[in-house]
């Protein structure tokens, strides 16, 4: 065993031991990690700027010392001094390995940057937003009736807009002279009203009358990436959207990850809130920048996010919900000031509605897709998975809706697979493998065209072929079992198994090789027994919550199953089935709702009635806790074959043959077990 210090990298995952004074670009190039550098380490590009975490990490099994780097060397100080290194990153070419060490590659670092896949859904809004514009003329003082400059102003909203009840900030305060008399007493102004407030606020003024618009942000707080959608608040129209890694990440991949690390480090809460803030603030700016407006005319932010991210965004320490009975600090819906969760990119005065909580692991994003997909209007049984690094499942119809979560890890994402990676270009999304020849061939991102199509090689040249993403594995995992290359209980098969040589030795298992190319300077890209059992333990997890709900509400199947989350629109219906992840129905009733949390947050983002409705179906919702349910474990090992050990699958039979195959060492090739001796 190394006795040199480990360097773990996130988001990937990738780990590896290396001797003390190496340079952490060196450590990244080595193992493969996703790390840009432009001047070939020098220290001159700032490319490869990471952000080093320190504390305890019972995940990874190690303790990260505050020496556990070099210090700050004199390239980093000059480039400080004079470009500006943000705080906690350091120059990867620099800092050097001194002791076990978690390492965070930012997006910006990332040489194969995320393609946000929570692209808007297109949607019918009955428009009802809480903030308008309103054009007044607003009465000249006059000496004989003396009355102030926002009296009147008032005064005018009421004659003209038979508005009462107005507000104002002091900033408000400190501009109206000016702008009323700039406008020649003519003016425009922003003006907010909540679905529960009893007054209205002003937001903005504008001298004259104003011909630009306002906007709003509607974004996806995801464990994993958070995605906004930057939307005009008198038509709902998506403007643009853009999307980014969580930063939190470097303090753990999944949810009670984070909350360890809140547990074991006193102010890692902080920690967390400030990382995640600095992230939605870096968004909203880019985000203005792609929509070619200035960050002022976003006046309104909804989030959705689940109960960790929303505590965390809010500043609340998340420990409760590591625990029973997982007790939130609040569940009702919010709304707030923007600078009171520090979001200082957009309007000095902007609003923040935060939707409701279902219950201490179904959060808001939950509520989200219940706004947008509507369970509770069905006719069907309708299954809904907001597929992600926590997946929220609900089940219902006008009956009744029940949801629970589902601890699915960040696998399904391309984490934690050893060729896994985000979806950006050059990332295998899509694969199928002969059943005869037991030959893969594969798409990637960026390109239309299949691997084995002569014009290939060129369409993908810039790009390169750099790893598996999300739905590229779970066609993988699938085909590889149609395939017969894997076995019910997840098992690979050895070249004289399988009859393939792709199938190799891996000490005493195998994998499965899709692409070699190190011939040309690329990776070689395997699925490794490793791998599989990743993906086993997700879609475990996944079955078995959906399986519980379906036991709560006494049926064995269900109508519809709609599939959503970041990647929802990307997963093969087919290929979800045979690997197990959703119950068995007619493949025509499995359908893509896109980002349907995101959706669920531009529509109360858009309407007030939305944010009233959402608050009244969410205590309607019966909440099943996972968690705490002896049945859990029981689907969740019956879940582990491919696609499942007791339930039958009717519906997948009568359109693929499942081979059977059994690939454990200990048995003969028909699946007896061998006599010793």
């Amino acid at each position: 065993m190394s006795t040199d210090p480990l360097v773990i990298f996130t988001p990937s995952g990738k780990r590896g031991h290396f001797p003390v004074g190496t340079p952490i670009l060196t450590a990244a190039r080595q193992l493969g990690v996703d790390l840009d550098s432009v001047c070939g380490g020098r220290g001159i590009c700032s490319k490869c700027q990471i952000t080093p975490s320190y504390g305890e990490f019972p995940k990874h099994g190690v303790t990260v010392s505050d020496d556990a780097l070099s210090e700050w060397n004199s390239v980093e100080e000059r480039y400080d001094r004079i470009r500006g290194l943000p705080k906690g990153r350091r120059l990867g070419c620099q800092a050097t390995v001194q002791g076990d060490i978690v390492v965070d590659v930012p997006p910006e670092s990332q040489v194969h940057r995320q393609v946000v896949r929570k692209a808007a859904t297109q949607r019918d809004i009955i428009m009802a937003p809480a903030t308008h514009l309103y054009y007044v003329e607003v009465q000249e003082p006059d000496m004989h009736e003396p009355s102030g400059d926002f009296e009147r102003l008032k005064d005018a909203l009421r004659v003209q807009w038979q508005i009462e009840g107005v507000t104002a900030p002091m900033n408000i305060m400190r501009r109206l002279q000016k702008t009323l008399r700039k406008g020649e007493w003519k003016i425009t102004i922003a003006l907010h009203k909540g679905h529960r407030d009893e007054t209205h606020r002003i937001l903005d003024i504008f001298p004259g009358f104003y011909e630009g618009r306002i906007y709003g942000l509607a974004i996806d707080l995801g464990s994993t990436t958070i995605a906004a959608h930057l939307c005009d608040l008198r038509n709902g129209n998506v403007i643009a959207s853009s999307g980014v890694m969580n930063p939190q990440i470097r303090f753990g991949e999944d949810l009670m990850s984070r909350v360890s690390y809140a547990m074991m480090n006193p102010g890692g809460d902080k920690e967390m809130t400030d990382a995640v803030r600095i992230a939605i603030n870096s968004l909203a700016q880019s985000i203005a920048i792609e929509g070619n407006i200035d960050p002022s005319q976003i006046v309104e932010t909804v989030f959705v996010c689940n109960p960790v991210m929303h505590h965390l965004l809010l500043g609340i320490d998340p420990v409760e919900l590591g625990q029973a009975p997982f007790a939130l600090a609040t569940s009702e819906s919010l709304s707030l000031e923007a600078q009171a969760l520090d979001l200082t990119a957009i309007n000095e005065n902007a609003r923040v509605f935060i939707l409701p909580c279902i219950a201490g692991h179904v959060g808001a994003d939950a509520a989200a897709v219940a706004l947008s997909e509507e369970p509770n209007k069905s006719e069907e049984l309708v299954l809904i998975v907001d597929v992600g690094t926590n997946a929220e499942i609900l089940l219902g119809n006008k009956t009744r809706v029940l949801a629970c979560s589902s601890p699915t890890g960040p696998a399904f994402e391309g984490a934690q697979i050893s060729a896994g990676q985000r979806a950006a270009p050059g990332a295998i999304e899509r694969l199928e493998i002969d059943p005869i020849t037991k030959e893969p061939r594969f798409k990637v991102i960026g390109s239309d065209l299949w691997s084995d199509d002569p014009a290939f090689a060129e369409a993908t040249a810039a790009t390169g072929i750099t790893g598996i993403c999300g739905s590229g594995i779970i066609e993988a995992v699938a085909e590889m079992r149609l395939a017969g290359l894997l076995d019910a209980r997840g098992l690979i098969g050895s070249a004289d198994q399988t009859g393939t040589a792709r199938c190799l030795p891996e000490g005493r298992t195998h994998s499965y090789l899709i692409w070699d190319g190190t011939a040309s300077g690329g990776p070689r890209l395997t699925v490794t027994q490793g791998d599989i059992r990743a993906i086993q333990l997700a879609k475990s997890a996944l079955y078995a919550g959906a399986r519980l709900l379906m036991d709560e509400m006494g049926v064995d199947t269900v109508d519809r199953v709609v599939l959503a989350g970041a990647f929802g629109a990307h997963i093969s219906p087919r290929h979800a089935m045979v690997l197990g992840m959703i119950p068995d129905v007619p493949l025509d009733k499995v359908q893509s709702a896109g980002n349907a949390a995101g959706t669920g947050a531009r529509i109360a983002l858009s309407s007030i009635d939305a944010r009233a409705q959402i608050e009244k179906t969410v205590r309607e919702i019966i909440k099943v806790e996972t968690a705490i349910e002896p049945r859990f474990q029981e689907h969740f090992v019956n879940a582990n074959a491919i696609p499942h050990a007791t339930d039958p699958f009717p519906n997948l039979n009568g359109i693929v043959t499942l081979p059977k195959v059994n690939f454990n060492a200990k048995t003969d090739g028909e699946g007896r077990r061998r006599r010793r001796g």
